[in-house]
């Protein structure tokens, strides 16, 4: 059974799913943008009859508080400081770590800081190469990293709509009646809080930090040698394919899966990556 639990953090209240037993192997699951823990909700009980499973929501996502950009500093390497105190708070000594999209770089940069901790990476189109910022979808974004002027700005929010946030579920499926409308509903609904776009532009200018610290993850891959899935949709025009093979390059215990889905991958082949999950951690992760 899924809990729904809430802790403090620095003050805020950061909102979990937790399910398992934690005498299993954890997992941590982090999401993207612009949705939340709710991305989980199907994986979570596919896992949690071998595995320990947590999923939190961000500050300024999901159930977990909003402070205002006044209030709070909305950066990669401060949603990251908030996660490793969120695995502090909730007592994870030892976890295997599920990044997609937004959750790759907050991830990431917990592993490459504690890699004694991490027994395992599970990748869904989160990005750790310059090969995957590359193309149309990346263009305004980092025009808005050059310079973040309101007009540079104006052009970003279209991000932040309806109509954008039901394209990222649907864009590069199968299937577009297969995919539930709930999805972008809830994100939206999220969105579209007074001053949640001021959140979201704070964090796409944030993103300008990550690729500078891809060296750096590619060398905690290449030195600790995590056993790491990938589990990609291959049609995704966010994180397309290209950054999904480099990490051939680097991982030595790499299992690669390209599955004919979009960004959010889980929606249209959840079954097929709990399967994939439950196999890789029986492989490489001792109970």
């Amino acid at each position: 059974m899924t809990k729904f639990r809430t802790v403090s953090i620095d003050g805020l209240d950061i909102f979990y799913r937790e399910a398992g037993s934690r005498s299993n192997p954890t997992i941590l699951l982090l999401h993207g943008f612009p949705t939340s823990s709710h991305m989980f909700r199907n994986l979570i009980p596919a896992l949690s009859d071998r595995f320990h499973v947590v999923a939190p929501d961000y500050p300024g996502y999901g159930n977990s508080s909003m402070p205002t950009v006044q209030e709070f500093d909305y950066t990669f390497d401060r949603l990251a400081k908030i996660v490793e105190k969120f695995i502090t708070a909730i007592d994870l000594q030892r976890y295997s770590l599920y990044v997609m999209d937004y959750g790759a770089p907050i991830g990431f940069r917990i592993a490459a800081k504690h890699p004694e901790r991490v027994e395992a990476l599970i990748v869904q189109n989160g990005n750790a190469y310059e090969e995957g910022i590359r193309g149309e979808f990346w263009e305004p974004i980092k025009a808005y990293w050059q310079n973040p002027s309101p007009e540079n700005a104006d052009k970003l929010r279209p991000f932040f709509t309806l109509e954008t946030t039901k394209w990222q579920y649907i864009n590069g499926v199968r299937n577009p009646e297969a995919i539930s409308p709930d999805n972008w509903n809830i994100d939206q609904s999220f969105l579209d809080r007074p001053g949640n776009d001021e959140i979201q532009l704070a964090l796409f200018y944030s993103y300008r930090t990550n690729p500078p610290l891809y060296p750096q993850w590619q060398e905690y891959f290449r030195k600790y040698q995590p056993p790491t899935l990938i589990v990609w949709g291959k049609n995704d025009f966010i994180f397309p394919a290209e950054g999904a093979y480099p990490y051939k390059r680097d991982l030595q215990k790499l299992e690669f899966h390209l599955l004919d889905t979009g960004h959010f991958a889980l929606e249209e082949e959840g079954n097929a990556i709990a399967d994939h999950i439950v196999r890789f951690m029986t492989t490489h992760i001792s109970s």
